[in-house]
C-alpha cells in the first residue's frame, strides 16, 4: 500500500481531535508465563523472573517489569487509537509513572485524554495524549504522556 492509500485508509486526522477528548481503551490480562518470558528477555531482575525468590521479597510475589506494563499500554493505545489515526511517527514519551505493580492475572484497562494539538506548516499536527491504566479494581497502575505527529486532512488534489 502506498503512502496515499494508507493516508485515506485511516479515518482520524490531526484536526479531528479535540483537546480534552477522552477515549476509552480496551483491556488486557497478563499471565505469569508472559511476565516471566518478557522479563527474561528484557528486564531479568529476580522479582520478575524467580517466583520463589519474589515470594519472599518486598512485593510478596512476581511483578511485571515496568517496561512490560508500558508495552501493554502501547498495545492498547495502538488498538484503541493509532490504528484509526493517521500517525506519522511518535516523537516522545515522558512523565512515565509506575504507580502500582502489575501482577500475574491482573487485567489492565484505561483511557487516553487528548491534551494538545499543535499544527505546523508541513500539514501535520503534534498530538499530545495522556494514557492512564488501571487494574480490575480501579487502582491506577500507569500514567504516561506521549507526543506523536499525525497527518492533517489532505486538501483537494492530494
Amino acid at each position: 500500500m502506498n503512502d496515499s492509500a494508507a493516508l485515506h485508509k485511516r479515518a482520524v486526522f490531526a484536526e479531528d481531535l479535540e483537546i480534552g477528548q477522552v477515549i476509552p481503551l480496551g483491556s488486557y490480562s497478563v499471565t505469569e508465563e508472559e511476565i516471566v518470558e518478557f522479563a527474561t528477555q528484557w528486564d531479568p531482575q529476580w522479582f520478575h523472573i524467580d517466583k520463589e525468590a519474589a515470594g519472599s521479597g518486598v512485593f510478596g510475589g512476581l511483578i511485571a517489569s515496568g517496561l512490560h506494563t508500558l508495552s501493554i499500554c502501547q498495545k492498547l493505545v495502538v488498538a484503541g487509537l493509532y490504528d484509526q489515526w493517521n500517525v506519522i511517527a511518535g516523537k516522545s514519551m515522558r512523565d512515565v509513572s509506575f504507580l502500582r505493580p502489575l501482577r500475574p492475572g491482573d487485567t489492565l484497562s484505561g483511557k487516553v485524554t487528548v491534551d494538545n494539538v499543535v499544527f505546523d506548516n508541513r500539514a501535520r499536527g503534534l498530538v499530545t495524549i495522556t494514557a492512564k491504566l488501571v487494574d480490575a479494581h480501579g487502582n491506577r497502575v500507569l500514567d504516561v504522556v506521549t507526543d506523536a505527529y499525525l497527518h492533517c486532512r489532505p486538501t483537494r488534489g492530494q
